[in-house]
C-alpha cells in the first residue's frame, strides 16, 4: 500500500533510523500491518554484537512505534494530515513489553498494530512484531501527537 518514499512523506525519520520499509495494510483508526527487512549492512550490527549479530529490541519497539505513527497520520482527516507536517509523535509509555526470540540479519520483521484507544492527540496501541509466523516482540504503546 505504501512504499518507503510514501512513508518518508509521513514520518520525519531517515536512514539509519527509518525502521519501516513498507506498509501493506491500513484500516484507518483501527490497525496497520507494515514490515522492515533486517539487513546485515545496518550500522547497528557493527556493535550488536560482533560475530553474533542480533537486532536490538529497542529498534524493534521503535519500528512498531513508527508504524503506529503512520497509522495515526493515515487515520486523520485531510485537514489534520496537512497540519501533521508541523507535528511529531512522542512516546508516553511502553508497557508490558516482552521479547520472545532474537531477530537476526536476513529476517523480515512484520509489525501488526491495533488501536486500543484514541482520544484527541493520544493513541494507545497493541503492538506485535513477527518474523514469519513467530511472535518476537509485543508491547502496549502510548503516544501523543504534539507540535514540533
Amino acid at each position: 500500500m505504501l512504499d518507503v518514499v510514501a512513508i518518508q512523506k509521513i514520518l520525519p525519520h531517515r536512514y539509519p533510523f527509518l525502521l519501516v520499509d513498507r506498509v501493506v495494510e491500513v484500516k484507518e483508526g483501527e490497525s496497520i500491518v507494515a514490515y522492515k527487512n533486517v539487513s546485515i549492512s545496518e550500522p547497528v550490527f557493527e556493535g550488536h554484537f560482533p560475530g553474533h549479530p542480533i537486532y536490538p529490541g529497542v529498534m524493534i519497539v521503535e519500528g512498531m512505534a513508527q508504524a503506529g505513527g503512520v497509522l495515526a497520520f493515515m487515520s486523520a482527516s485531510k485537514e489534520d494530515q496537512e497540519a501533521a507536517k508541523d507535528k511529531v509523535v512522542y512516546f508516553m509509555s511502553i508497557d508490558r513489553c516482552k521479547f520472545r526470540q532474537p531477530v537476526r540479519p536476513g529476517d523480515r520483521l512484520e509489525y501488526h498494530l491495533k488501536v486500543l484507544k484514541h482520544r484527541g492527540n493520544i493513541w494507545v496501541l497493541d503492538a506485535k512484531a513477527y518474523v514469519e509466523e513467530s511472535l518476537v516482540c509485543e508491547a502496549e504503546l502510548k503516544a501523543m501527537i504534539v507540535d514540533k
